[in-house]
This record gives C-alpha cells, sequence and structure tokens, in this order.
C-alpha cells in the first residue's frame, strides 16, 4: 500500500488503547482513536469507585501514545462500502483500516422494574449514580447485589467492609469460574465481612420495587439499594452497519480476528467472536486480543498473511474488600484449577494486576510491540474438532 495507512480504532477501553499504541511501530500508519469519554476507564476498579478507594480513571496522556489521535465522540455507524464512520457530533472519519473495540456493558435488564430501580455497575456513569445512591442511603439500610459474578462479588465486599447490610443473590453458585475450593475461600471471607449469600435457582431475582426484591421462591426481601451485576452485553453498533454478530452482539471473525464480511473490518476485546468462540470476557484478554488485531493489520498493511490467534490465561483475580482478595490459578485453556492465592496476599497480587494492566498500555504506548502472552494451542484441538478435523488457520483474504 502506498503512502500513509489510515487506521480508525473505535473504543478507548483496554483493547482499543493496546491495539492503538501497538500500531504505531510503522511510521507510515495513522491512528485515530474515537473514544466517548476523554479519560480512559479502569474498568475492572469500578467497585472502588464505588466503596469510595479509587476514582477508577486515568489521563489518556499517560497511557497513550503521543501519535495516536483522540477524538471524543461516539460512533454511530460503520459504512464498510465507503471505508468511513460517522460520529454522533456529525461528519465522517474515513478509514483504511478498522478495529473494532466497542467493549462491553451492562444486560438488557429485563426483569420486571430492575430498569426502574436498580442501578448497574458496568460503567464510569453507572458506578458514579450508585456511589451517588449508596452515600445517599441510610448506614443502616440494606443493599442487595444481584449477580455472583467477579462485579458483583467485588462490589458486595467493598459495601460490606465499609460497614454496609449487604445481600448477594447468586441465582445460581457463587463465583461461577472459581474452582470449589476458591469458592469456599471467597464464603468465608464474604461471611466474615457479614455478607448475606443467597445461592441457588431460588434466589433468581424475578421483580425489583423502589425498597425491595422478589425472589424465585416468592421471598420477598429488603432492599434500599439494589445493584444489577448478572450478565453482560456489547454495543449493536456492528448490528446496525449490517456486518454479521453472534447471539450476543459481538461481531463474528476468523481466527485472525477480521470480520468474516470485510477483510479491512478487525475485531478486539470483548466485542469479538472469532469463529463464533469467544474468550472469556476479561482485560486480561482484552489487552491481548487488542493486542493482535493491531498485529493483524500491520500483517495485512506489510503484505503478509495474519496468523490465528494464540491466547493462553492465567486465571481470575477478584477483590474482597481492600484487605483481602483471591486469585483462582488456571490453565492455559481457561479451566479453573485447585489452587488460588487468598487473604491479604491475594488483595496484594489483585492491587498488583490492576496496577501493571495501566503499565501494560503505557508500556506500549512507549515501546509498541513489546508485549507479549502465554499461548494454548487446545484452541487449536477445539476447532477442528467442530469443523470435523479441517484445519483451523487464518482464511486466505
Amino acid at each position: 500500500m502506498m503512502g500513509s495507512t489510515d487506521v480508525v480504532v473505535i473504543g478507548g477501553g483496554y483493547a482499543g488503547v493496546l491495539a492503538a499504541n501497538r500500531l504505531t511501530q510503522r511510521d507510515d500508519v495513522t491512528v485515530t482513536l474515537v473514544n466517548p469519554r476523554p479519560s480512559f476507564v479502569e474498568r475492572i476498579r469500578l467497585h472502588q469507585l464505588v466503596g469510595g478507594s479509587h476514582g477508577a480513571v486515568v489521563d489518556y496522556r499517560d497511557v497513550l501514545a503521543g501519535r495516536v489521535r483522540l477524538v471524543v465522540d461516539t460512533v454511530t455507524r460503520i459504512d464498510p462500502t465507503a471505508r468511513s464512520v460517522t460520529v454522533a457530533s456529525g461528519g465522517t472519519l474515513d478509514y483504511d483500516y478498522l478495529i473494532y473495540a466497542v467493549g462491553s456493558g451492562g444486560a438488557d435488564l429485563r426483569v420486571p422494574g430492575a430498569v426502574e430501580f436498580a442501578y448497574p455497575i458496568a460503567s464510569l456513569e453507572d458506578a458514579q449514580r450508585l456511589r451517588t445512591a449508596v452515600a445517599a442511603a441510610p448506614a443502616t439500610a440494606t443493599v442487595t447485589v444481584v449477580g455472583a459474578g467477579p462485579s458483583g462479588i467485588e462490589v458486595a465486599a467493598e459495601l460490606a467492609e465499609a460497614g454496609r447490610r449487604v445481600t448477594l443473590a447468586c441465582g445460581g453458585v457463587l463465583g461461577p469460574y472459581l474452582h470449589p475450593r476458591g469458592r469456599r475461600s471467597v464464603a468465608k471471607r464474604l461471611a466474615r465481612l457479614g455478607v448475606t449469600v443467597l445461592e441457588g435457582p431460588e434466589a433468581t431475582v424475578t421483580a425489583v420495587t423502589p425498597d425491595a426484591v422478589r425472589l424465585a421462591d416468592g421471598r420477598e426481601l429488603p432492599s434500599r439499594v439494589t445493584i444489577w451485576t448478572a450478565g453482560f452485553g456489547v454495543p449493536d453498533l456492528a448490528k446496525r452497519s449490517g456486518l454479521r454478530t453472534d447471539a450476543l452482539g459481538r461481531l463474528l471473525t476468523d481466527e485472525t480476528l477480521t470480520s468474516v464480511d470485510d477483510p479491512r473490518i478487525v475485531a478486539a476485546g470483548d466485542a469479538a467472536a472469532p469463529s463464533d468462540l469467544p474468550f472469556r470476557m476479561s482485560c486480561q484478554a482484552a489487552t491481548r486480543i487488542g493486542a493482535h488485531a493491531a498485529d493483524t493489520v500491520l500483517s495485512r498493511i506489510a503484505g503478509d498473511r495474519p496468523a490465528p490467534i494464540n491466547l493462553g490465561f492465567f486465571g481470575q483475580c477478584i477483590s474482597l474488600g481492600r484487605r483481602a482478595g483471591i486469585f483462582q490459578f488456571a490453565a492455559r485453556d481457561d479451566t479453573a484449577t485447585g489452587v488460588h492465592l487468598g487473604g491479604r496476599p491475594g488483595a496484594k497480587l489483585k492491587e498488583f494486576v490492576c496496577t501493571h494492566t495501566v503499565k501494560h498500555l503505557a508500556n506500549e504506548a512507549r515501546k509498541p510491540g513489546s508485549l507479549t502472552w502465554v499461548k494454548d494451542d487446545k484452541r487449536q484441538e477445539v476447532l477442528r474438532a467442530r469443523r470435523g478435523g479441517a484445519p483451523a488457520g487464518a482464511p486466505r483474504v
């Protein structure tokens, strides 16, 4: 390709920032990052924002390469034919390649009363509204957290440690990703903090009112503040733009993260569904997927064949207030093992992960191409089995 190559990155989260920084390896690539906020949000610290121990915001100047142009706006439509995106403030941005890194948010709240009376915590604005609501509630008021994944556990522990009366309605098992040993460790810590944990399908919330939640077994629990952390969704930008997505709305791609509809569009982070077999949503995956998305674009610019993604995992870390946490170790295929680190060491490791995730972004800005990650060959075995033994390599474009 002659002259400069214009790459637009939609989304300034973990995946988008890593991808934008990594693209600056080439001097002939112009990178534009479009994001609706002027600051980077540390999404893995939003529960701390609610609890008052962290602002969860970083200046983009601290994590974004100087060569990356930041446009504070929202993309409302992608036009693959014209190779342009329309932004909410008016006008368009043209691209040679597009990286789709719109991230994820809260799930659609279809439970009666949830939209009106429950507080999500999937975005900065959600967390800020929730912090205000919690601060306005009497100290003795009951807080109900719906959902027992990492977000639910973390916000429940954070508020309980601050002296709030918290009920955690799991609607299933506590910490579904965790190994049973890790799950028992988390349950003990929550019990020490005074959190009432309700597990099983009978603890599924079926309705929310201004001052209570109703469970599947008919019980009605008082709840001055109801926090909704169950499930995630993704923006519908790809679908609205005529691109194929999976059932959740993630962009369907091949194993190089290239859209199945357009070789000029590459997905990254939570909004990517390679081979309709997406990775677990996490900042750990988002940064590595963002790096691989950038590598795919750089390969195409160089006229090389992009490689299929090969991503291994370490595990999952969850804070349990400011004085305890857990790191659940996992095999490279993201299967939890019987090994975990809990208590204060777990809290220190969680803080290390949060701090160094931002450092990864800053390091990539200073030295693009420096991020590396562990591999996992089992994914290709799974894909071959799904395809009846056919190779799972990168398709020709």
